[in-house]
């Protein structure tokens, strides 16, 4: 939840932080050299090696019922779409129920083409085989990204311990690629940002404040501008410590229904240069179509 007050002196302080990001950024380097970029670049993630497309598809917008609610038919031409236009990176959780749905989406593409990063729940005592399990329902022989789900405690990595041995271990035997985590709270974010383990942040931005990591301990806490800053610092941290960084809710959560509103976040995300890649979760070829106009718009004045 968020409220939408912002002042003038947030808006100066949030630019000034965006300028900070701006030069850790592989983007800032492109500018300069007149390279022009897209939506569908591969880009590489953080020090992992791998590389997915700079517009990824979120596949579990409210929990996967807004994808879900398409049918199978519908979801499946979502994807076929934003293959067609590049997007190849697909994000998707065990609590959103659409590894399944991925699954069939892509049945018949090279799955070499795609990164495809899940999230497991929890600190399940069978976490190998729950990953065995991710991987037959999504038909691969190895998952490109994994991580642990949410997560809102200071401590988080002590809580969840056995299911990132679990995930080490998984990455060891390449059945997963890389590992990491998806925060909603600060004191979760803080504690990502400085552990080696974490090869993938996946990180609530927008500049709006909407649905942002809070120092509250619960995941939907309510947020604001206020909140954005904190945010942006440990960003930093990450991407200073060799971390991939994903931003995610760029729409607030699909709260932002003004285009204004959603081009306003979108280039902040982008033009701030504070992550690799971003994800959006899409219902209609329509949002995909505007959603990527208005990254190569934002990356075209960087040029």
């Amino acid at each position: 939840m968020y409220k939408p007050e912002i002042s003038r002196r947030q808006f100066i302080a949030r630019t000034a932080a965006i300028a900070g990001g701006l030069a850790l950024s592989p983007l800032a380097a492109g500018a300069a050299r007149g390279v022009r970029k897209t939506a569908a670049d591969q880009v590489a993630l953080g020090k992992t090696g791998l590389k997915l497309s700079r517009l990824g598809v979120g596949c579990g917008s409210n929990s996967g019922n807004v994808q879900r609610a398409l049918g199978h038919d519908g979801f499946n031409r979502l994807i076929r779409y934003a293959y067609d236009q590049g997007l190849t990176y697909l994000d998707t959780a065990q609590s959103y129920q659409t590894h399944e749905w991925i699954r069939e989406a892509i049945k018949g593409l090279p799955r070499e083409k795609f990164f495809i990063q899940t999230k497991m729940s929890g600190n399940p005592e069978n976490a190998l085989e729950i990953i065995d399990r991710f991987r037959k329902e999504l038909d691969t022989d190895y998952i490109d990204s994994l991580l642990t789900h949410c997560t809102v405690t200071p401590n988080w990595d002590e809580e969840r311990k056995r299911a990132m041995d679990a995930m080490e271990e998984a990455k060891d035997k390449q059945i997963i690629r890389a590992h990491g985590v998806s925060c909603h709270s600060l004191p979760a974010l803080e504690l990502s940002a400085k552990l080696d383990w974490v090869d993938v942040n996946l990180v609530r931005l927008n500049p709006q404040g909407a649905w942002v990591d809070t120092p509250a301990e619960t995941w939907n806490a309510t947020s604001n501008a206020s909140h954005v800053l904190p945010v942006i610092e440990q960003i930093k941290i990450m991407r200073q410590n060799g971390h991939g960084v994903i931003g995610m809710k760029l729409i607030g959560n699909g709260d932002f229904t003004n285009p204004a509103d959603r081009r306003t976040a979108i280039r902040f995300a982008i033009q701030s240069g504070l992550t690799d890649a971003v994800v959006i979760g899409f219902k209609s070829p329509e949002e995909i179509d505007e959603a990527v106009k208005t990254i190569n718009g934002a990356l075209a004045v960087m040029t």
